[in-house]
């Protein structure tokens, strides 16, 4: 057992509900405001974005929602997904920490995001709609909305960021595979767009830019929804199937439980989903692993952005969120880890970082291609530029147990491959990256035009 490399779970033990933490915390997260009343929002607001299944489970006290067998049909795919321990890495670190990562880029898309694009188009068919729509940074969500909305007959449209769009043309080109319409974003197809485009013409776009973009086409159609990746409850919800067949797998391996969680963090869906199930243990007393999330240095919501109200977009089209915020006006550099190119971060993360559940770091690209490089050449899969953050956090935790002898247990969530990022690698490996120096007072630009709401 002790030479095993990687930890696989048969079919049947994919699991049958989602796991729904908030009902564990020790005080329930401030509610999302309706931007014109400041009073919280209900379904009714959120109905033209969002089937009924899907606001349920956002406001759900419930701790388990029950995974429709449609959608575990469709997971089967993939799912298990492996749990590898990193030996070759161990070795050239020399160190005595034992690292483990789950793998979740055996996906259709490549990555964790179908995780939840499944279950949304499904619940979305159900409800009878035809036409999704959606926004993706690097191309993953992008791609993965473009699958599920495939397995049942969807129309699908794509606001993609435009540094990505321009940088990652095969994403694109997947998402057209699949079925779906793209749009570089901003667009002219929409209000949204046209006016970003009318004050910057060379705009790279954001992630709040293109849900703009996303939310104002859903709106125009009773048959159209609108389908996010990362942030919300109900996503965050969906992601946890990882760290529930984690934890099945860490007893396969014999270890009592991690002392270390990392993970990457944009909108936090992929470290939710790695950190919740193993979190609901710690709260209950059963392990006590220290949790990290780690963010791009271009990018910190959580290191250097404020907890405060703010919309989810560039135009204000979304209700106002409790979150770690650098502003919606915020334009992020455009660094290769598109999707954690995002101004704010979940609304539920940041309500549990507030409550000190778990820490923060952000880290410059350099640093974080070089250990993507170091971990490619020893456990032969290429990161995905976004896990790459969390990889580098790996490394450093791993050689501080070389230098102390601490036999500490890492756990990482290798949330995708990196084989539509070689334009990245390529930058990085020719000595043409660079890293980028966020100014301090561009945050505070953005954050001034923060919306005013008493008290909160």
């Amino acid at each position: 057992m002790t030479e095993r490399t990687k930890f696989i779970l048969d079919e049947s033990q994919i699991p049958s509900q989602w796991y729904n933490i908030v009902p564990d915390l020790p005080a329930p997260p401030p509610p999302p405001l309706h931007p014109g009343t400041l009073q919280p929002v209900g379904p009714d607001d959120l109905a033209p974005l969002f089937p009924m299944e899907l606001i349920r489970q956002e406001v759900t006290g419930e701790n388990y929602v029950d995974i429709p067998g449609e959608v575990i049909d469709v997971y089967k795919l993939w799912r298990p997904t492996p749990l590898f321990r990193a030996r070759r890495l161990e070795k050239l670190l020399n160190t005595p920490a034992r690292i483990y990562y789950k793998y979740e880029g055996g996906s259709p898309a490549g990555s964790h995001k179908p995780n939840t694009a499944v279950p949304q188009a499904y619940y979305n068919s159900v409800e009878g709609t035809k036409r999704l729509t959606t926004e993706t940074g690097a191309g993953q969500w992008g791609s993965a909305l473009a699958f599920a909305a495939a397995q049942y007959a969807l129309d699908c449209e794509i606001w993609m960021v435009r540094a990505s769009y321009d940088q990652k043309p095969h994403r694109r080109t997947l998402m057209e595979t699949y079925g779906a319409t793209v749009h570089a974003s901003p667009s002219r197809a929409t209000k949204a767009g046209l006016d970003v485009l009318a004050s910057d013409p060379d705009s790279p776009g954001s992630l709040g830019i293109a849900i703009s973009e996303a939310v104002e086409a859903a709106g125009g159609s009773a048959e159209t929804r609108y389908a996010l990746g990362s942030v919300l409850n109900h996503v965050l919800l969906h992601q946890t199937v990882i760290g529930q067949e984690a934890l099945a797998q860490f007893e396969l391996a014999g270890e009592a439980g991690p002392d270390l969680i990392v993970g990457c963090t944009g909108g936090g869906s992929n470290f939710a989903g790695l950190v919740f199930p193993f979190l609901r243990e710690k709260l209950a007393g059963r392990m006590n692993p220290v949790l990290r999330a780690v963010e791009p240095s271009a990018c910190p919501s959580f290191t250097r952005g404020r907890y405060a109200y703010d919309f989810g977009d560039t135009a204000g089209f979304t209700p106002l969120m409790k979150m770690h915020t650098l502003g919606h006006g915020f334009i992020p550099d455009p660094v290769h880890a598109g999707g954690l190119r995002y101004h704010g971060m979940s609304p539920l993360l940041s309500h549990m970082y507030e409550l000190g559940l778990f820490e923060a770091v952000a880290k410059p690209q350099r640093e974080c291609f070089a250990a993507a490089v170091t971990f490619a050449r020893t456990e032969g899969i290429l990161p995905a530029p976004e896990p790459s953050h969390a990889i580098a956090a790996v490394v450093e935790e791993a050689k501080r147990c070389a230098e102390s002898g601490e036999e500490k247990v890492i756990l990482t969530a290798l949330c995708g491959h990196g084989h539509f990022d070689m334009v990245a690698y390529e930058r990085y490996l020719s000595g043409e990256m660079t890293d980028y120096d966020l100014p301090q007072d561009r945050i505070d630009a953005a954050l001034k035009n923060l919306p005013a709401v008493p008290g909160a």
